[in-house]
């Protein structure tokens, strides 16, 4: 035990919060692997039981198997907090019981808590985590109650129809996408009371902690006193809805004589649009995505690739990501050397950020691919889908998942834990400690382009 101790206290937060997630990961194994959480007759294998422990710590959704015909009760409970945790934190969770034990959170504690969070700084951080938990858990209860109520029209007994809307709460509050229906969300394609207050969960869950509680400050304020939004939040916010409604756009336009021909203008709407805000991290389908043509489940990936907000549920590269390349992209066009917006001038290490997050993305994307070709005999697309789907923790799948092999289980396990902890706390946890250079070389410029 010091030996493992004494390790521990080498590590770097960001490395300890790895092996926190894969922790957790080795605990959901164990859990899910019990025989009291299993129903009776199912083979379940180590693999089976990896892949949905990692899908349920990184709140993807993605499964290989079908999670009603798997689990009996006591294993959808473990399911549900497994999702809880992956889609707070770690660290959230584990400053919630650091509080109610009245343990004192020091440095170290605080250090842990601003890698998994993704922050600047050490302020504040406790009130954070603090508020995070209590939003989280007061929007989960809502969406229970509100989705619990409505299940009663598809229910026999009020214990059941409010067991399926605690378990569709968790699910879609943390992006986790799994279902207890075997079939995501169609059997509800025509109930749009159902879709939006999934939407709206969805919605709450990726757009980001810190925007929901600049969110909660600015109507708790008082009307006399002004508020300013930070830039994060006008950032975020924006690129987040601009998403969508270009996703409900282009996906309403690529399929208008496809999947859509024939349809009613409120199917229409709410088939597109569902479908747009589920490519955030949802991962909840009202449709079998298998019906789109090749351009929009391209467009779709592309989306999944993107993701969510930063200190959200979701993985992907993150809006803010997106949003700053755009930006940067835009300038540069201008022959601006500075990136200005909302009446603010971007630091430079923050850009520099976007672009090392995109490019490791696409190229752990490109790899990924690139094996799955080589492993697997499904069509590129559907390889494309799954791939982004697992790096963008969403969980949408055009039904290869189960049939993939070993190898390509294994790929897309480690792409979902990546997306999970992030890109740049995986490229901090595989880098090494930085020193500061002894001496430095002549600069000397060279061709670009």
């Amino acid at each position: 035990m010091k030996a493992i101790r004494k390790w521990l206290q080498r590590l770097r937060p960001v490395q300890l919060i790895a092996v926190f997630y894969g922790i957790a990961v080795i605990v959901s194994v164990l859990l899910l692997s019990m025989p009291f959480v299993i129903k009776p007759g199912v083979k379940w294998t180590f693999i089976d039981a990896l892949f949905i422990s990692v899908s349920a710590v990184s709140v993807t959704g993605l499964s290989t198997v079908s999670i009603p015909d798997t689990f009996n009760t006591a294993g959808i409970v473990i399911l549900a907090l497994v999702l809880q945790l992956g889609g707070l934190g770690i660290m959230a969770l584990g400053t919630f019981v650091w509080m109610i034990t009245g343990k004192k959170i020091g440095l170290q504690q605080r250090r842990l808590i601003m890698a998994d969070q993704n922050q600047g700084n050490l302020a504040g951080l406790v009130h954070l985590m603090r508020s995070i938990l209590i939003l989280i858990v007061s929007i989960e209860l809502l969406g229970a109650l509100l989705l619990g109520t409505r299940f009663l029209h598809y229910f026999p007994s009020w214990k059941e129809a409010y067991f399926h809307g605690f378990f569709a709460a968790v699910s879609a509050t943390t992006n986790g996408g799994f279902d207890l229906t075997g079939q995501s969300l169609i059997p509800y394609q025509k109930d749009y009371i159902v879709q939006i207050i999934h939407m709206f969960l969805i919605i709450l869950g990726a757009i980001g902690f810190p925007v929901l509680i600049e969110i909660k400050q600015y109507m708790s304020r008082k009307r006399e006193k002004l508020f300013r939004f930070s830039l994060f939040t006008k950032l975020t916010t924006t690129t987040f809805f601009s998403l969508v409604i270009v996703g409900t756009v282009v996906i309403f336009l690529l399929e208008w004589d496809h999947f859509l021909h024939g349809k009613s203008w409120d199917e229409m709407l709410f088939y597109t649009l569902f479908q747009s805000v589920t490519t955030r991290s949802g991962g909840l389908a009202t449709m079998d995505i298998q019906e789109f043509s090749p351009p929009t489940l391209f467009f779709m990936s592309i989306l999944m690739f993107i993701g969510a907000s930063p200190s959200s549920v979701g993985g992907g590269i993150r809006t803010t990501t997106f949003a700053v390349s755009i930006l940067v992209l835009y300038n540069f066009a201008k022959g601006s050397r500075s990136v200005r917006v909302f009446g603010r001038q971007l630091h430079e290490e923050d850009i520099v950020k976007s672009f090392v997050v995109a490019l490791m993305g696409a190229l752990l994307c490109a790899v990924a691919i690139f094996i799955l070709c080589i492993t697997e005999s499904f069509p590129l697309m559907n390889l494309v889908v799954e791939v982004c789907s697992a790096f963008g923790t969403t969980g949408l799948s055009t039904g290869i998942t189960s049939e993939l092999t070993t190898i390509g289980k294994l790929v897309l396990i480690v792409l979902m834990f990546i997306g999970r902890i992030g890109i740049l706390t995986f490229i901090l946890v595989i880098g090494g400690r930085e020193r500061p250079p002894r001496y430095k070389y002549p600069k000397e410029r060279i061709i670009i382009g």
